[in-house]
């Protein structure tokens, strides 16, 4: 993978060297040996921040507003708080253990399953308690090294696949959120199941998500730094100032205003869901297999989803060996899923590298340092948390689209002229919108790779860790009559 050199030091860089032997920081954090100084590493730590800031706004929009399989919900404000101090804390030990330019918050994609899959079946302690499940099971795997066999165990194109399906269905969420789509009445007798608006575009809200959608593609395609959280910024002000003057109705969640104090912008952040979790309530509420898959598509979606980054943003820092891993990656990982049992035992969701370190590597960044500082930037952000409440969907959800758009393009890494490969991923990306599903989706996946293989004569090449997950997934997918015809 080709290597992006560091830009060339300016001269606030090159005052702030240490001249002569490097001190023990810059020999930690192999500052100089990288190319790299102090000021520069600030900076891409900076950069990073407001290129995943956004994750402080619409991770609470996700995990804070779904309801729980009693209808409970765990609150925008205290997931905006405990976002900030997940993500704050594990990016400070990334830097400091790993020493690579990596931050952590929690991840898009990874928030969408527990919210849209765990939670419905049970409760959020429960629920969140099921992600510290998946952190211990993923420590495990990064002690022992099983991780490479997992890895191994899933066909590249299937591991293509979920990561596009997931897109698919990060893009779909936020058309529906925002209204943008919308379901058609029952009392339609209409074989289309879903629409445009109101069967047209019309309203403020409306209005309010096309300019975010439209503003936020502009500053990308301009390569901004910070794009989306631009974006979500001005959309926000422009409801506010919609709301103030037109008054309309048909706000997704919440209706913007302008804040009336100083404590509906600063306050002290509400940590109360901090060890808020049960690890073992799950089991009470749904079956065992259906436990073990729930778990297994979170520990999938999140291994891969670390491993992809990992080498990405790696490669980008040209970081990586002639063989195009990372060197010392285990420290990498096992930081990672700590992130995912902190965010679970914190009612954040799953923490995971985030693809947006990109932007400080872009900026110079090279060592730990920089994830430092974005943490740093973290802690501060929880005093903030109450901004989070005036951001409506329409302003916010515009982002997923876009983060839909770029897990959409690694589409063209799955080879569709193989219908064993192009089938299933097909199907798993298919699947993930239209069933509302992304464990649906990796299961109707597997189970036609497994079922295409067999037909073609080559069952040797289904791993045996994928026949016994496929074997799961059917029973999954036939529970119902199975429980039926037992009797149970």
């Amino acid at each position: 993978m080709n290597a992006t050199p560091p830009p060339a030091p300016s001269a606030a860089d090159e005052s702030s060297a240490s001249p002569g032997k490097p001190g023990r920081i810059d020999r930690y954090f192999q500052v100089t040996a990288r190319g790299s100084t102090f000021a520069r590493e600030i900076r891409g730590g900076l950069a990073t921040f407001f290129a995943m800031a956004y994750i402080i706004v619409l991770n609470p929009l996700i995990i804070g507003t779904a309801p729980d399989a009693a209808g409970d919900e765990l609150g925008i404000a205290r997931v905006a708080a405990t976002t900030a101090l997940v993500g704050g804390v594990i990016s400070i030990l990334m830097g400091i253990v790993s020493r690579y330019p990596f931050a952590v918050a929690a991840g898009m994609g990874l928030n969408v399953i527990v919210a849209y899959s765990l939670a419905p079946q049970m409760t959020w302690a429960d629920a969140m308690g099921l992600v510290v499940l998946e952190g211990l099971v993923l420590l495990v795997l990064v002690l022992t090294g099983f991780r490479t066999a997992v890895f191994r165990a899933i066909p590249a194109g299937l591991k293509t696949a979920i990561a596009v399906g997931v897109g698919m269905f990060l893009a779909f969420v936020g058309f529906v959120n925002a209204g943008f789509i919308t379901r058609v009445p029952d009392a339609a007798n209409s074989t289309v199941p879903v629409q445009l608006g109101d069967g047209a575009l019309s309203g403020w809200p409306i209005a309010v998500f096309v300019l975010g959608l439209a503003l936020t593609i502009a500053l990308m395609v301009r390569r901004v730094k910070g794009a989306m959280l631009i974006g979500i910024g001005v959309a926000t002000v422009v409801a506010i100032i919609v709301e103030a003057t037109a008054a309309p109705e048909g706000w997704s969640l919440t209706a913007p205003a302008v804040p009336a104090g100083l404590g509906d912008v600063l306050s002290v952040p509400d940590f109360s869901l901090v060890g808020e979790f049960n690890l073992f309530g799950s089991f009470a509420d749904i079956s065992a297999v259906m436990v073990i898959l729930l778990v297994f598509t979170l520990l999938l979606a999140d291994f891969f989803d670390t491993m992809g980054t990992m080498v990405g943003v790696g490669g980008q820092a040209g970081m990586l060996d002639e063989e195009g891993n990372l060197p010392r990656a285990r420290e990498v990982l096992v930081v990672d899923a700590m992130g995912t049992l902190a965010g679970g035992g914190a009612s954040a969701s799953v923490n995971t590298v985030f693809a947006e370190s990109s932007a400080g590597v872009g900026e110079g960044a090279r060592t730990g340092i920089a994830p430092v500082v974005t943490g740093l930037l973290f802690l501060a952000a929880t005093l903030f948390a109450p901004l989070v409440e005036l951001v409506p969907f329409e302003a916010a959800t515009p982002v997923l689209i876009i983060v839909g758009f770029m897990m959409m393009t690694q589409v063209t890494k799955i080879d569709f002229s193989d219908p064993g490969i192009g089938i299933p991923a097909f199907l798993t990306i298919a699947a993930m919108p239209f069933t509302y599903s992304i464990t649906n989706g990796i299961g109707i996946g597997f189970i036609t790779y497994t079922f295409i293989r067999t037909v073609q004569g080559r069952p040797k090449e289904v791993h045996p860790l994928l026949w016994v997950v496929s074997a799961a997934f059917l029973v999954f997918f036939c529970l119902e009559p199975i429980e039926a015809l037992l009797g149970l």
